[in-house]
């Protein structure tokens, strides 16, 4: 066996992300460039009007495409926001389904549009953005203990 062949990591546990674990934020499936998020409404995640709150929708339609990003270069980077345009068409509320698409990928630059719906099926909000492709660091937590 050739010690001098690249190793691939593994695909990444959605679930290790503490802040979307936070949000309860579940993956559908992340491949091919293409990607699908949901979350389910709660009241510690609404706005003053009871739908969920912005924020969570922008989060959505960020992580989305930085997901759909990852898949299509097999995993084996990781991708950070260098842009994200959101434009909000109306209040969601119930379950959120966030799905996200890579375009196009130049010079380690994606380009990627995502949109939310909420349960009924109806747009909640769309975006565009770019990410940068950077290589998969090594867990934090576990460089600070060594």
């Amino acid at each position: 066996m050739s010690t001098d062949s690249p190793r691939r990591p593994p695909i990444p546990n959605f679930g290790a992300i503490p802040f979307t674990r936070l949000l309860g934020v579940e993956r559908e499936f992340t491949r091919d460039g293409v990607a699908r998020l949901v979350v389910d409404e709660r009241e510690d995640l609404s706005n003053p009007i009871g739908a969920m709150h912005g924020g969570v929708v922008a989060t959505l339609l960020d992580v989305v495409m930085a997901s759909a990003v990852v898949s299509k270069v097999e995993f084996t980077f990781t991708a950070v926001t260098l842009t994200l345009n959101c434009s909000f068409l109306r209040p969601g509320r119930g379950r959120l389904t966030a799905d996200g698409r890579v375009h196009d990928i130049t010079e380690q630059v994606a380009s990627c549009s995502a949109e939310v719906r909420d349960a009924e099926g109806e747009v909640v909000a769309r975006a565009q953005g770019s990410f940068r492709l950077l290589p998969v660091a090594v867990n934090r937590l576990e460089a600070g203990r060594s």
